[in-house]
């Protein structure tokens, strides 16, 4: 069985009511657990879990240093194409923006290689909207034999694809693969989803698992936070790691916590999430798997990520442009959405130093593998 069995026979309504209904005797019990449940989360999630903050940062940090040391992973995005076929509400790639479209050529690519390259980076995200007649598996595999000379770890955040074509792909270098489900509400998903192949939700859900087949060295989950009741949403992503991490138990995983920014088009959150309920997730998210790798991305303000690093988060963007061309081809093309904060991969490099970390920029390589 795959996860949509199990999902289907779960009830968001239900769900929710219960992580609500938590009280400080089921977060005091999540605590002092030596290993958590996903009854646990609900509780570190809850409202009733707020007044813990502190030693659920403390929890977090004891478990992160214990697991990861003291190193951050710098990572940065590499956005090769705008062109997409869906409407979504939230994305300043959807179809229905009429602004001027591109897909970045091998002499383009190759262009903002050598500035990230001189950024310092050997990981790479590699991403693009969902335009299937233009940025499809064969444009991926000559993106990838063209890159992977320069990148010790190559990630990808692109459409959903058949398990053939991630089979096809991982021989090219393609070692991690990002699929944020967006909402784990189906009714919602298709307000936001109104037309495109990503309109299909179950195939979206699906995705994890033909990962998982196609034998992914590591796979990131995540939900667009603000579409939906974000600690709702935030469980059914904690369900989805644990039943990944028990069947695909050779794949590796990670978290990433993405909140609505502004984009060209605009929506505005249907859940506004503060910065304490961020950390809050996260520390929840460390104390129920101290193996998954936390992420965080340009996205958040300055301040946020500095006083977020030593609180379980293990990766980190720095420098990032959400724009095919943006590092020297074409940095006034179409964002995906505005980032926030807009320091240099040095200068974040510099604040993780000042805080007692090491700002690691390689610490894998597939070679490590043969």
């Amino acid at each position: 069985m795959r996860f949509n069995g199990i999902f289907q026979n779960q009830n968001w309504e239900e769900t929710s009511k219960s992580i609500y209904a938590k009280t400080s005797s089921d977060v005091e019990q999540a605590l002092n657990a030596s290993k958590r449940t996903l009854e646990d989360f609900k509780a570190l999630i809850s409202p009733a879990a707020a007044p813990y903050l502190e030693r659920m940062a403390q929890l977090s940090q004891e478990l992160t240093l214990k697991r990861f040391g003291n190193t951050i992973q710098m990572y940065v995005p590499l956005y090769l194409s705008n062109e997409c076929n869906n409407i979504c509400t939230y994305c300043g790639f959807s179809y229905d923006n009429k602004v001027k479209r591109k897909t970045l050529s091998p002499m383009e690519i190759m262009q903002e290689v050598a500035v990230i390259k001189e950024m310092g980076y050997h990981h790479v995200l590699l991403v693009t909207g969902e335009a299937n007649q233009t940025v499809h598996t064969d444009y991926f595999k000559k993106v990838l034999e063209l890159i992977r000379p320069h990148f010790a770890h190559i990630s990808m955040e692109v459409q959903p694809l058949d398990l053939a074509d991630y089979q096809e792909l991982t021989p090219y270098g393609l070692n991690t693969v990002l699929v944020y489900q967006e909402t784990y509400h189906e009714e919602d998903y298709k307000k936001h989803h109104p037309k495109g192949k990503k309109s299909n939700f179950q195939y979206r859900l699906d995705t994890p698992d033909r990962l998982g087949e196609a034998g992914i060295h590591k796979m990131g989950l995540g939900v667009l936070i603000g579409l939906e009741d974000w600690r709702t949403d935030s469980f059914f992503t904690a369900m989805h790691l644990d039943y990944l991490e028990k069947k695909y138990w050779q794949s590796k995983y990670s978290i990433s916590f993405p909140r609505l920014r502004p984009f060209s088009g605009g929506l505005e959150p249907k859940v506004v999430m503060n910065d304490r309920e961020l950390v809050q997730l996260i520390c929840a998210y460390r104390l129920f798997n101290e193996e998954v790798e936390l992420s965080i991305s340009t996205r958040e303000s300055e301040v946020f990520r500095d006083h977020i690093i030593k609180l379980g988060i293990t990766s980190i963007s720095a420098g990032s442009k959400t724009n095919p061309g943006g590092y020297a081809v074409a940095p006034q093309s179409l964002e995906q959405f505005e980032i926030s904060d807009e320091r240099t991969a040095t200068e974040i490099a510099e604040m993780i130093h000042k805080q007692g970390y090491e700002a690691v920029w390689k610490d894998w390589d597939l070679s490590l593998m043969k």
